[in-house]
């Protein structure tokens, strides 16, 4: 069965257009990983949750803060590398991320080292720019930058 994912992206409009809050992954596979690696915040789809549901949640497990009110946005599917299906929604809200914690997830590290080590799911979320955001995020989510800049456009 195919992982499906829903998540948020908000946006704000500065001076310099738009910007979106994107977080990079914790833990030892991403520590030296930057540009390519960012993500909507995001997770798994539970039983018998919807999608708009799944994707508030993980916003708070991933930020440790709810999400802005704000009237929510489809911003479309996409099919990752690995074949995991996102689904994004877009809302427009400012959010002072300083204070922004994250929930962990614990693995084996050093690899085969029997020592169990807890990792942050998320250790860096940040607001970008359109261009710079591109540039971070996970090419498959590029659509969603699209999207956004679709939105802030019609106004």
């Amino acid at each position: 069965m195919v992982d499906t994912s829903a998540g948020i992206l908000l946006f704000r409009v500065g001076a310099d257009g738009p910007e979106v809050l994107i977080a990079h992954p914790g833990g030892p596979f991403w520590a030296r990983k930057d540009d390519g690696a960012w993500s909507i915040v995001k997770g798994l789809l539970a039983e018998g949750e919807d999608l708009w549901t799944t994707a508030r949640r993980e916003f708070r497990e991933e930020t440790g803060m709810d999400v802005p009110a704000g009237e929510p946005v489809d911003l479309g599917t996409v099919k990752q590398r690995g074949g995991k299906i996102v689904t994004a929604f877009g809302v427009e809200a400012d959010l002072d991320v300083s204070n922004a914690v994250s929930n962990t997830f614990e693995i084996e590290w050093p690899p085969k080292s029997g020592v169990k080590t807890s990792f942050p799911e998320v250790d860096r979320i940040e607001w970008f720019g359109l261009e710079q955001a591109r540039a971070k995020l996970l090419a498959s989510q590029h659509p969603f930058l699209d999207a956004v800049q679709a939105v802030v456009a019609a106004r």
